[in-house]
């Protein structure tokens, strides 16, 4: 059985068999840098040779706050936001990636909902206006989910797209950093209103959040998130994980950047990366897992150990 990378990718979330697990791999400049003498020729994408091409460079922040956004008062001054990017380029760009590779086109959104907003506040305030200021906190939040439904309906718009890829980090290496109550109450309808409207589009919803989130889990799963992304094993059990929901939603992530792959040597790498890729994914073949490290590799970890996981990202189980 010989798959595209985009029918890999595609078998991977709906649980169905693949040739081997696809895998995508990303890279901080500084680690590129660290293993680009290491690599055959100077095309450092073809080397790597991810399973999914990740599109960005369309999105909106905030602009021009004043000072008072960042005190502990609520603010006063009016709070204004731009969008970036040009929807034609990237348009085109989906359309021509479509053209010329098979590539799983995954558009990269990343600090989405929950981190817009304490952007605008600075992550103290606003868990304090979460606290203390509930109503100030949910207009925020609704306006964040405001812009985002309406770039999302543009963005979608590309045919060419496979998935997108949101994203707030709900949680520290121990636990959330709210309650679940309040999560319900305040992330989970925003949350909910934009995996319905990729779903409309026929793509797959994919959230990044770091941390221990394993009570959240359970609700991400109830509201039909197709991939969550990055499963730290220092934080979370991959067992658990497998066990209690390896049927009902894909993992992409779990080979671990604090430990292994930084520290260890290229067996332990090798090691580490096959067990992970194992016990999610169905021994490698049985879909439900994208292959990757916990986050995206620093120049900690050495050229070695990179090549190492490279070989493993490769290897048909």
């Amino acid at each position: 059985m010989s798959m595209t990378s985009r029918e890999r990718v595609k078998a991977a979330i709906a649980h169905e068999p693949v040739d081997r697990p696809p895998h995508f791999i990303t890279f901080c400049p500084d680690a590129r840098e660290v293993l680009m003498p290491h690599i055959d020729g100077d095309d450092f994408e073809a080397f790597v040779d991810n399973d999914v091409k990740p599109v960005g460079g369309i999105w909106w922040v905030w602009d021009q706050q004043e000072p008072d956004w960042f005190g502990m008062d609520l603010p006063t001054s009016p709070l204004k936001a731009k969008g970036f990017g040009s929807f034609e380029t990237f348009y085109d760009t989906v359309a021509r990636l479509s053209d010329e590779s098979d590539k799983y086109l995954l558009a990269t959104i990343y600090g989405s909902h929950f981190e817009k907003a304490y952007f605008a506040r600075g992550i103290e305030n606003f868990l304090a206006d979460m606290a203390g200021e509930p109503e100030f906190a949910r207009k925020l939040l609704q306006r964040v989910v405001d812009y985002n439904m309406t770039m999302l309906d543009l963005l979608l718009s590309a045919p060419g797209v496979d998935g997108v890829l949101l994203g707030s980090d709900w949680g520290t290496q121990l636990d959330l950093l709210m309650s679940p109550d309040v999560w319900d109450e305040m992330i989970r309808p925003g949350e909910q209103a934009e995996y319905d409207l990729i779903h409309s589009y026929g793509k797959d919803a994919w959230v990044h959040s770091c941390g221990q989130i394993s009570r959240l889990v359970p609700r991400l799963v109830e509201m039909g998130l197709d991939v969550l992304n990055p499963i730290q094993p220092e934080c979370m059990s991959l067992e658990w994980l497998h066990e209690e929901f390896g049927d009902d939603l894909a993992y992409y992530g779990g080979i671990t950047t604090q430990t292994v792959l930084p520290f260890g040597n290229p067996d332990e790498v090798r090691a580490e990366a096959r067990r992970v890729r194992d016990l999610l994914g169905r021994g490698g073949t049985g879909g439900g897992y994208i292959f990757a490290p916990s986050q995206d590799l620093q120049d900690d970890v050495p050229a070695e150990n990179m090549l190492a996981l490279l070989e493993v990202a490769k290897e048909i189980p």
